[in-house]
């Protein structure tokens, strides 16, 4: 660990202005690079504003960090077995030292990489390296802002971006590794690091202090400061009070989730307390993005895919109105390279050989329009509605936007006519889209960062189409489903609320369905805390759905390692007679049932990453995490 810190020394001493690709110019607006010397970096507020900036560079872009990229470590998404090196295929045989370099001999995985750089290149991103070198640039900047010759928006600016940096890497940490030492003041870099590892609790302490302090001097919008409007409407990308403010509440729901209250207390059940601050600051921050002239705001479901992707708009990054935290995205058409065919069935739509597949039991949590979830895939449900003869039949409006089932038009232009008949998918047993190879493993398609035409034959892909795939780390929706979960739990009922926002938990579930067309949530789960967090579970496990969020919900509400969780499906059945491709939503199926494709072994351990066996070794108060 001593070579290692060595490591974080030298990327965290860079001192410079950060020029930014051409694709983050209308998010950014910054100067060229310039080396300066570490005095006349602190001196005034154009050349610490560039110091501070090179903290944006240390985010890993988690979306396209490699040629095809790996996030969804649930039970959520199963890979096509033609390759094994991404980490949730180590998962999946209970090998989570795979996060580490050291295990992945393809450097495909944006959590530690070998290679790392502040630089413009997506593949020099990992989050273990350039968070460390991250906290401690954020500590040498706010060791030093006393230097800062400027007004007080300037000053406030700058130690709100380092403070809000400080906490979010710490916080990026705890929730895989649990309390670990919470570093806020500049370490020596001649000595070995001594300092004891945290309890969670201790570290969500300190971030939130780190994440209040922030929103409180951070604007909502940097637009209306007297700084920002130097680079106005180049701003989208800055630390601001809404970022803080989200983090707040998401650091804050986190330490008090099951599996962190439990390394905490020793207590296996929530927090009540950190719910409520949970509860308060998701409150406060809605409040503000519900104002009339806010710049924040669901997006029309018309719209929704501008979350994720964007085509034929020059490059812009995804995320829109609706996104409260984004990190930069480097090299335009790098979402072509690969992750664009990674959902596609090879060589069908479009070539390589990793491919990352919806598992049948998740794409289970898709329940109907009327709001109403489905029991079972093969069981009727008077109720609800649904029809194990007619699957795909009035579902979610989400289901048809997220997943691609048996004859759903995949391309819409000219195909050669031995290939006409693969203009349909074909995702019924024996089907050609499924193949376990390069294929569909599970019966279902991936379609949600990806627009119907990213094929070979509709150049969906192709440069002049400027297909970009972003994923937010943190957008409006999911805020909502945090609160309705903090104020829920926090005060005992679905609706209940905090008392300085004006709706309840429910209220807040209602708002993310209502803009894509379902119905509110069942009296039937609001008579107790317990059936509506199974709606609060299954509501994130839609709205977030591969998004990066199920790993980790799945781990604080310590399901993880339980059954059904551990299981990844297929839905196996066959076409009926009157199969049509005219409404493939109408079609009947056959002999219908759900195939276990594995099962995943973990015990109690596997609810925590490994530590590098370097880094513990180095003194006996950095203890590895149990089992391990």
């Amino acid at each position: 660990m001593k070579n290692y810190f060595k490591t974080i020394v030298k990327y965290s001493l860079l001192v410079g202005l950060v020029a930014f690709p051409i694709s983050c110019e209308q998010y950014l607006d910054v100067s060229p690079n310039t080396l300066i010397s570490d005095t006349e970096a602190f001196e005034d507020f154009t050349k610490f504003q560039g110091f501070t900036e090179e903290l944006y560079q240390c985010i890993p872009d988690f979306t396209n960090g490699y040629w095809t990229n790996s996030w969804n470590w649930g039970e959520d998404e199963i890979q096509s077995s033609a390759r094994d090196f991404h980490f949730v295929c180590k998962i999946d045989n209970g090998n989570l030292w795979g996060w580490q370099s050291q295990q992945d001999g393809w450097q495909a995985g944006w959590m530690n990489r070998n290679n790392v750089s502040t630089d413009n290149d997506r593949f020099h991103k990992d989050l273990w390296t350039l968070g460390w070198a991250g906290i401690r640039k954020a500590n040498i900047g706010l060791a030093n802002i006393d230097k800062l010759n400027a007004t007080q928006e300037e000053k406030d600016l700058i130690k709100g971006q380092l403070l809000f940096f400080r906490g979010w890497f710490h916080f990026q940490f705890i929730q895989y590794f649990g309390g670990l030492p919470y570093i806020d003041t500049v370490l020596p870099s001649d000595q070995p690091l001594r300092l004891p590892r945290l309890s969670y609790a201790e570290c969500a302490n300190k971030a939130g202090a780190d994440f209040r302090a922030a929103a409180d001097l951070l604007p909502v919008d940097w637009d209306n400061t007297t700084v920002g409007k130097r680079t106005l409407g180049k701003n989208a990308l800055r630390i601001n009070k809404i970022m803080a403010l989200g983090y707040l509440g998401k650091n804050y729901l986190w330490a008090a989730s099951p599996l962190m209250n439990k390394e905490s207390t020793g207590s296996a059940t929530y927090n009540i307390e950190f719910c409520k601050k949970a509860a308060k600051a998701f409150g406060e921050l809605l409040t503000n993005t519900e104002k009339s002239d806010s710049k924040y705001s669901l997006l029309p479901f018309t719209n929704y895919s501008d979350n994720f992707y964007t085509t034929g708009k020059n490059w812009a990054i995804p995320g829109g109105a609706e996104a409260i935290f984004r990190g930069p995205y480097w090299g335009a058409n790098g979402s072509n390279w690969g992750t664009s065919k990674q959902y596609q069935p090879s060589p069908i739509l479009a070539d390589g050989d990793v491919k990352f597949l919806p598992t049948a039991n998740y794409v289970d949590n898709y329940g109907m329009a009327n709001g109403l979830p489905i029991t079972s895939i093969t069981q009727a449900d008077a109720e609800s509605g649904y029809d194990p003869t007619h699957p795909w039949q009035g579902r979610d409006p989400r289901f048809y936007n997220d997943i691609v089932y048996d004859g759903v038009k995949c391309v819409k232009g000219t195909l050669p006519a031995a290939s006409e008949s693969d203009r349909y998918a074909k995702l019924f047993t024996g089907g050609s889209y499924r193949n376990i190879s390069t294929g569909s493993r599970t019966g279902y398609l991936l379609y949600k960062f990806i627009p119907i035409t990213a094929n070979k034959y509709d150049g969906g892909y192709d440069w002049g189409n400027n297909l970009n795939i972003h994923i937010p780390w943190m957008r409006l929706s999911d805020i909502y489903l945090m609160y309705a979960e903090s104020a829920a739990i926090g005060y005992n009922s679905p609706t209940a609320k905090d008392e300085a926002y004006n709706k309840t938990a429910v209220d807040a579930i209602n708002i993310v369905r209502d803009r894509a067309g379902v119905g509110h949530v069942a009296n039937k789960f609001l008579a107790s805390v317990d059936p509506f967090m199974n709606e609060v579970r299954r509501e994130r496990a839609v709205e977030l759905a591969f998004e990066g969020h199920r790993f980790n919900d799945l781990r604080r509400w310590m399901l993880f390692i339980k059954s059904p969780y551990t299981l990844k499906k297929s839905i196996e059945f066959d076409r009926d007679p009157s199969f049509s491709t005219a409404n493939p939503k109408t079609n009947k199926v056959l002999n219908i049932r759900e195939t276990v494709i594995l099962e995943r072994n973990l015990s109690d351990k596997h609810y925590w990453l490994p530590l590098k066996n370097a880094d513990v070794n180095m003194y006996l108060e950095f203890a590895q995490n149990p089992g391990w």
